[in-house]
């Protein structure tokens, strides 16, 4: 099950971010963002965390900041992704985008069956990123 980000999981949503993606603040291009209050999403198997995806609209477009998924290839992610589409959509963004590492080539694959498209590649992104903040 679907539902929005709720107070209920936010503790372990950014528990997990914190352990895991050295959140709450992530980077994308040289911007940080507070994950810990993103507007988001959550997957709900059994009463227990299956998923998460953060995003963030702004001048009318809409970026994933995170996407993880907790249960593997059981649609978890598809459903967010989904979800975050309606919404985008639902809020008249004409884009949806995200970052994400190009040595991920599992994750390029995986948006790009969504319709997703590699714009570009930056080299040295992420270093470049921590040096403006």
């Amino acid at each position: 099950m679907i539902i929005p980000m709720n107070s209920a999981f936010r503790p372990k949503v950014n528990q997990i971010i914190a352990e895991e993606w050295a959140g709450p603040i992530v980077v994308t291009k040289g911007k940080a963002h507070d994950t810990s209050n993103a507007d988001g999403f959550l997957a709900v198997e059994d009463g227990e965390l299956a998923g998460y995806i953060l995003y963030a609209v702004r001048d009318g477009e809409c970026e994933i900041l995170v996407l993880h998924s907790l249960l593997e290839n059981r649609g978890v992610g598809s459903a967010l992704i989904n979800a975050v589409l309606r919404t985008a959509k639902e809020r008249g963004c004409a884009r949806v985008w995200l970052i994400t590492t190009n040595d991920n080539t599992h994750a390029i694959r995986y948006y790009q069956k969504f319709g997703f498209a590699l714009k570009g590649v930056a080299i040295n992104a992420i270093a470049e990123s921590m040096r403006n903040l």
